[in-house]
């Protein structure tokens, strides 16, 4: 359509597609945040900018009836990539501010009677600090409960340079201003709300075939976690679960492509408490740390992008937790101190006795091949079994007290189950 959004005509979900797919989401327990169209009603003032107040009759009716059929929200979300100068239409932020507001004030008439309510997201686009903190001082105290952003730091799926960019520590570290910056805006502007990450692929217009489906991805995809978890952002969301060269899933067999299980692994073994980690180390080896999820201990994140230095890493508990490790590049011959120290949430006290091992997850690629859709766990080939399920994530015992190593282009959970840190009680 010619003079559509992105080509697009205005389109239309029909409550009969709604309940199919709200039917899926109870089966599989899926938490639904849903976007909201904040352009309606709006007109264009000139190219990409938007203005007028929103006509919100058409929210107030999706939303009823989504009550009305017992479907769970768990947040609504207004609009898309609006902000700053915003993918193909931007609206201003002292308008947008407003009419948050009144989105706000709909959300708790509708749901008067419901403890708790969904809560309100926004604004889903790409972090322009100026119109955040505006949005932030117009809508005013306890509106918006989440700030979400975009992130597609390795640019566009085109780009033939991609392995590079996720290989490179210093392109993976420019992002974390990104976060950095969003989390002051919150802290000055918004201290009710939290951070999220809306929507990131890697790359994007839908990653890059036979970069962002293989195993390479996880490099970035894994660090990225571990930095958004670091800035305290609460909720991460991937682009996509089936769509694009980047989905979870095979867009044609549903098979799991590597970052499937890269994500499978994190959310069973991190849980939300976030351990600061010092490190004098090479940028080529990431490292991030957590309480381990359900359970005592800590689970350590190891990513190794060096293609030729292996890190050998001695673990040492004591009355003051400390952990060191060496490096070894057979390449150079050269060696350094990998320290992760005591600080802020990182406090130690007496190891506990009992379990006298760790749990290893060395994730490789299969034959070597960094651009290979399957991932090796420990070795094995993670494949679906016969029946169609998720394959076992079983990891390798490993004597606590023995040294520990990471080699090159390789990534590693390590949970320590007794290894207490006072912000894992």
């Amino acid at each position: 359509m010619r003079d559509g959004l992105f080509g697009f005509s205005k389109g239309c979900l029909h409550m009969e597609r709604w309940d199919e797919v709200n039917d899926f989401f109870k089966k599989t327990g899926v938490l639904l945040t849903f976007g909201l169209n904040a352009l309606h009603g709006r007109h264009q003032l000139r190219r990409r900018v938007w203005g007028g107040d929103w006509d919100s009759s058409n929210a107030n009716d999706f939303i009823k009836y989504t009550i009305s059929k017992g479907h769970q929200i768990d947040s609504w979300e207004f609009g898309n990539e609006l902000c700053g100068g915003g993918i193909g239409a931007s609206v201003d932020a002292e308008q947008y501010g407003r009419d948050l507001i009144k989105l706000k004030t709909m959300i708790n008439e509708l749901y008067k009677n419901f403890n708790p309510k969904p809560i309100l997201v926004a604004p889903g686009g790409f972090y322009d600090k100026q119109w955040y903190d505006k949005v932030l001082q117009v809508s005013g105290s306890l509106v918006v409960n989440a700030m979400t952003h975009h992130i597609y730091n390795l640019g566009a799926g085109v780009d033939h340079n991609l392995v590079n960019k996720i290989l490179d520590p210093s392109h993976l570290n420019k992002v974390s201003e990104t976060f950095s910056n969003l989390k002051q805006t919150i802290q000055t502007h918004g201290p009710w709300a939290s951070a999220w990450v809306g929507e990131s692929g890697g790359a994007y217009n839908s990653g890059r075939r036979n970069v962002s489906n293989t195993f390479v991805n996880s490099f970035w995809y894994l660090d990225q976690l571990g930095m958004a978890a670091k800035y305290d952002t609460r909720v991460y969301c991937r682009q996509t679960l089936i769509g694009g060269n980047y989905g979870l899933l095979d867009r044609t067999t549903f098979v799991p492509n590597p970052d499937y299980y890269s994500a499978l692994l994190w959310h069973r073994l991190m849980g939300k408490e976030v351990l600061a980690v010092n490190t004098s180390a090479s940028p080529y080896l990431r490292s991030y740390a957590h309480c381990s999820k359900g359970r005592a201990g800590i689970t350590l994140l190891l990513i190794n992008l060096s293609n030729h230095t292996q890190f050998d890493i001695g673990i040492q508990n004591s009355m003051n937790v400390n952990l060191h490790a060496k490096e070894t590049t057979y390449h150079s011959r050269k060696s350094f101190t990998h320290g992760l120290k005591r600080n802020m949430l990182w406090v130690g006290s007496k190891a506990s006795d009992g379990t006298s091992f760790r749990e290893e997850y060395h994730l490789t690629p299969e034959d070597g091949n960094l651009q290979s859709k399957t991932m090796l766990l420990n070795g094995k080939p993670l494949q679906l079994t016969d029946d169609g399920d998720i394959p076992s994530l079983n990891p390798v015992l490993v004597d606590a007290n023995s040294p520990m190593t990471i080699a090159p282009l390789s990534i590693k959970f390590v949970a320590f189950l007794n290894f207490e840190a006072s912000a894992c009680k």
